[in-house]
């Protein structure tokens, strides 16, 4: 048995894409357990880049199976245009194989998401506005759409006909919006239906037969720990489970059978919405971070809030997931920088605290401790050894695992599958 779990342990865009991708070259599965096409996750190889939203970063691999979990809110026109986009570019997508559980993101789910962020006005979310909460707030409602049910022509018809009805009432009645026509979504469904029906199985067996039979597994999780729908900075999160203990209910997979659980970390610090960010830098840094790092949305293009390091994050982030191994992402972005700044610790009221705060109030109020390094001014892209770093880098890595408490697994140095060194075994 061979089971890993990558999860972000910061606010996202962490670089995951590019990890999940470089250890998919020893993966005989790799799968999206949760979110849906609000994530994005790019992915160079040979300079040429991938954007994937709802396919798995093991896509690029010939052989590879790719599973979109029970966990995962499928949008069936945002997946058909990626396989599409895949094919036109040579990339085989026949080992996609799709959770007949998880759950449709339909047309009112996306209205309903746009309409809802523009009535909280200063208290919007910063949602991608791509019907996720939605879908899952209707999961949770017992009233959502299975794919299972999308495949089977009379089923999806009546169960279209039942939803719509009230959710028309609420379309017209709370947001003024005028009726969905039943007929026309049906008929564009189950186009969609007719195109991804051979990909449609039960992957919870397919799963759980692969693990027994030694396969090796690597579940990708989308969004990042700060963003969980119970541990991250509610409200101001996705609506799902991206820590480690997501994978049991978004794959089926027992907490029993993971091996090892990889947190990926950005050597700084980004995040996208709304919500505090302790170590966020609103001055030249954040604006230098952002540019050398092109902080912009693979999904929605938007400009990324910058910052520097925040350890308290990633140590609660370890906790969470039980994380074995850290990997750093990007660190090549801090070669320009004279001095770096890392977040060990927070302070409230001049007392050091152990814990990330549930209160947004408390934690937008938290003082962070710094301690600052010196920069390297050299650039690392090539390097390929860890000895070969520069010995301010390794000093900066180092002390990243010291505070967290989470060992050195792998350091990014670049966005090429290439530009990686592996300091452990993970597989």
């Amino acid at each position: 048995m061979s089971t890993v779990v990558i999860s972000g342990a910061q606010w996202g865009d962490e670089g995951k894409g590019k990890i999940v991708d470089y250890l998919a070259q020893q993966a005989d599965t790799v799968v999206r357990f949760q979110g849906g096409s609000n994530a994005g996750h790019t992915v160079s190889v040979g300079g040429e880049e991938y954007k994937l939203r709802l396919l798995p970063s093991g896509i690029l691999y010939k052989g590879t199976t790719c599973v979109i979990g029970n966990g995962v809110v499928l949008d069936p026109q945002c997946l058909l245009e990626e396989l599409e986009n895949m094919q036109k570019r040579g990339i085989d997508t026949s080992n996609i194989k799709i959770s007949n559980r998880a759950h449709v993101v339909m047309p009112w789910h996306k209205i309903i998401d746009e309409l809802g962020e523009n009535l909280r006005g200063s208290n919007k979310i910063g949602t991608t506005k791509r019907g996720i909460g939605p879908c899952y707030i209707d999961k949770a409602d017992r009233i959502g759409i299975r794919v299972c049910d999308l495949i089977d022509r009379e089923e999806f018809a009546k169960k279209v006909r039942d939803v719509l009805k009230i959710k028309n009432l609420i379309l017209q009645n709370v947001y003024n919006h005028a009726p969905l026509d039943e007929n026309e979504i049906i008929r564009e469904y189950q186009a969609y239906a007719d195109k991804i029906r051979p990909f449609v199985c039960d992957t919870i067996t397919l799963l759980n037969d692969q693990v027994d039979s030694g396969k090796k597994i690597l579940f990708e999780g989308a969004q990042a720990t700060m963003l969980d729908i119970d541990y991250g900075t509610y409200p101001y999160v996705t609506s799902s489970h991206p820590i480690s203990g997501g994978v049991g209910i978004g794959a089926g997979i027992s907490p029993k059978k993971i091996d090892k659980v990889v947190g990926v970390v950005k050597a700084y610090c980004t995040r996208v919405g709304e919500g505090p960010f302790p170590t966020e830098q609103l001055n030249e840094i954040g604006e230098k971070l952002r540019n050398a790092g092109h902080e912009f949305g693979t999904v929605t293009g938007r400009p990324r809030r910058t910052g520097w390091l925040d350890a308290c994050v990633v140590k609660y982030a370890g906790k969470l997931s039980g994380t074995d191994f850290m990997a750093v992402t990007r660190l090549d972005i801090l070669d320009s920088f004279d001095e770096i700044k890392m977040c060990t610790a927070y302070k409230i009221n001049g007392e050091i605290i152990n814990e990330i705060p549930a209160s947004l109030k408390v934690l937008a109020q938290v003082e962070p401790v710094y301690e600052t390094f010196a920069g390297w001014k050299t650039d690392i892209s090539k390097i390929r050894r860890y000895e070969d770093l520069p010995a301010n880098a390794r000093k900066y890595l180092e002390r990243m695992a010291e505070v967290t408490g989470i060992s050195l697994g792998i350091v990014s140095v670049g966005a090429n599958r290439d530009q990686t060194i592996v300091l452990a075994d993970i597989f």
